[in-house]
Parts: C-alpha cells; structure tokens; sequence
C-alpha cells in the first residue's frame, strides 16, 4: 500500500473529457494522458472530439502545412528501392 496516494489536483469549474471512460468530469479524474481539457463549462467538454474532429480538419487543410514543392521526389537517397539508402553496386 502506498505511503503517499499522488491525486491530480483540479480546480472547481474545469471540466474534462475522459478518453479512457468517454465521460465528461469536473476537474480532473483521469490522468493528463487519457483526457481532453480544461473546457470552462460541461457543454463544451461534452463536445471535445468534434472540437478536435474540425481542428485536425483545419489544420490537415491548412496550405501553410504542406509542402508545395513535393513532386514525388525522394530526398532520402534510396536508389535502389530497399528503403536503406545504400544504393547496390554489383
């Protein structure tokens, strides 16, 4: 048994939500790996995977994070199609 249980310490009035449980909590529960937040009222935790759905849209859709210049070209050095790099000389 534990001397010292470590809890996570929340403030009253966040909430989260809990990935592990898909529940909406008041402060945090879960560990910070397993939940989205802080939101400042339960309705907007409630929404936290369509807010991430559109922000992982918006950011995928972004035209300042793609690379314009790809034109299929492999910078890697991988002549010979193995995927090391190390072009075969026979």
């Amino acid at each position: 048994m534990a001397l010292f249980k470590k809890r996570t310490v929340g403030k009253p009035g966040e909430w989260y939500f809990c990935l592990r449980h898909g529940t909406v909590e008041e402060g945090p529960e879960c560990r910070a790996l397993d939940r989205f937040g802080p939101y400042t009222t339960r309705e907007e935790a409630g929404h936290a995977l369509q807010t991430a759905r559109e922000r992982n849209l918006k950011w995928e859709n972004d035209p300042r994070w793609h690379d314009e210049s790809d034109n299929g070209d492999d910078s890697t050095g991988d002549t010979d199609g193995t995927g090391s790099g190390d072009a075969k000389h026979d």
